[in-house]
């Protein structure tokens, strides 16, 4: 890496190279049977160099190819973006625990073992269930240099484990799902079919639909699905350049709910979107989102930092193939008081909901949002009644987290990279058949 750096400094004012490679295990399972296991390697390196106020940028899989990115980068300079950044300094990076040596080590017997033991489990909670699940194990090794002399290199692990469920019985289909990921191996499949046989238990009445506006309970897989997507996008630096975040001028102002804090946090150990550096050599940092429902701050990566006058947050990311753009990593919703039965006992009529389908699909840069509710439960007098069916849940991610009735106070993640509580709205618009 450092031969090819002198290379490109031959033609650049200032140059950097990344350097990507991992070994992947996945195990799939369709229809109760295991479908495939392989393992994949990959690796490459990519080069983006600065001259006269542009970037040139390539990226090659191919090994012993490294030389020629030099003449690529050099060749797609003219072209390329308004160089806006400067890249790192050396500096001190946070000592961020993410890789366990007894991930790479578990045999691929043991993994397909793994889904094999899940599977069996929920079918004994219910015979006719048709499962699909995954088993993986990732080992990744990333090093950046650059000519300022900063040189960041780090390896990591990643392991999960994930099953949906399928229920089907005449025109009604019912699905179901849970999954668990760490840098750590995750042998115990105990929480994962715990948590779906409460689906099955949960969902095996169905109740008529409600309709109007009513209370609304998010769980944590209910929150990913309805309001991350719009969050990520209104709080990306990016956006915010560009004018389209709705919150982009409202930094040192409450726009959430008192009680809502949000962060992003890649130095969180062994959580599989933690790193000690992001894909710029930048450090990782805790960088606070929202404080007590006043925006705090935006996720930069180097070049939208330089735009807008601020330090890079360390959320520089980036495919082997494509520039840095700014992207949240772990990002973390903090708790409240109130536990999710108190949550229930309080509502009259209203709805809790486990998934959303489709609910990215409007206009998730104004903050909205409307899907199906693939996994839901009517709630009555403050009792769960049964699940329902044809059914959408809609709102404004801007309007609903101003008036929350209350912030769950267990959280858990949901995926690798979002750990949140449930939360109880105080009217979503609500449209049920029948």
């Amino acid at each position: 890496m450092e031969d090819l750096l002198a290379k490109a400094m031959k033609v650049a004012q200032e140059a950097e190279v990344f350097s990507y490679s991992r070994t992947e295990t996945p195990i799939l399972f369709e229809a109760n049977r295991l479908k495939s296991l392989q393992t994949r390697e990959s690796k490459g390196t990519a080069l983006r160099i600065i001259r006269d106020g542009r970037v040139g940028f390539a990226a090659t899989t191919r090994l012993g190819d490294e030389a020629s990115l030099v003449e690529m980068a050099r060749e797609v300079l003219p072209f390329g973006p308004e160089a806006r950044l400067t890249l790192p300094s050396p500096g001190r990076y946070p000592a961020v625990e993410v890789y366990d040596q007894a991930t790479p080590a578990v045999p691929i017997e043991k993994m397909a073992a793994l889904g094999d033991a899940l599977i069996a489990r929920l079918r004994q909670a219910n015979s006719e269930i048709l499962c699909e699940a995954g088993v993986s194990a990732l080992t990744a090794a990333v090093v950046i240099v650059n000519s300022h002399g900063a040189r960041a290199e780090y390896r990591k692990t990643a392991f999960g484990i994930s099953i949906e469920g399928t229920l089907i019985r005449g025109t009604d289909m019912l699905f179901v799902g849970d999954g668990e990921s760490s840098c750590h191996p995750v042998t115990n499949i105990d929480n994962i079919a715990k948590e779906v046989e409460r689906q099955l238990e949960l969902a095996r009445d169905i109740a008529p639909a409600p309709t109007g506006k009513l209370p609304v309970i998010l769980t944590p897989h209910g929150v990913r699905s309805a309001l991350i997507m719009p969050l990520a996008v209104g709080f990306n630096g990016k956006t915010v350049l560009q004018g389209a975040s709705p919150i982009g001028d409202k930094l040192g102002q409450r726009v959430f709910d008192p009680r809502l804090s949000i962060w992003d946090d890649p130095t969180i150990p062994y959580q599989p979107q933690s790193r000690p550096c992001d894909d710029e050599g930048v450090p990782s940092q805790r960088t606070p989102l929202a404080e007590g429902g006043v925006v705090a701050n935006f996720l930069y990566d180097l070049q939208t930092a330089a735009q807008a006058g601020k330090k890079s947050t360390g959320n520089g990311s980036r495919s082997l193939g494509s520039l840095p753009s700014p992207s949240m990593t772990a990002f973390v919703i903090g708790e409240g008081d109130v536990s999710f039965e108190d949550m229930v006992s309080d509502i009259k009529e209203g709805l809790v909901v486990e998934q959303l389908m489709g609910a990215t699909q409007g206009n998730v840069t104004a903050g909205e949002f409307s899907g199906n509710v693939l996994l839901g439960y009517k709630i009555e007098k403050g009792k769960l009644v049964g699940r329902v069916k044809d059914t959408m849940v809609s709102g404004n991610i801007y309007e609903a987290l101003k008036d929350i009735v209350a912030l769950g106070r267990e959280s858990r993640w949901v995926g690798s990279s979002l750990r949140t509580p449930a939360i109880c709205f105080r009217a979503l618009s609500v449209a049920g058949k029948g």
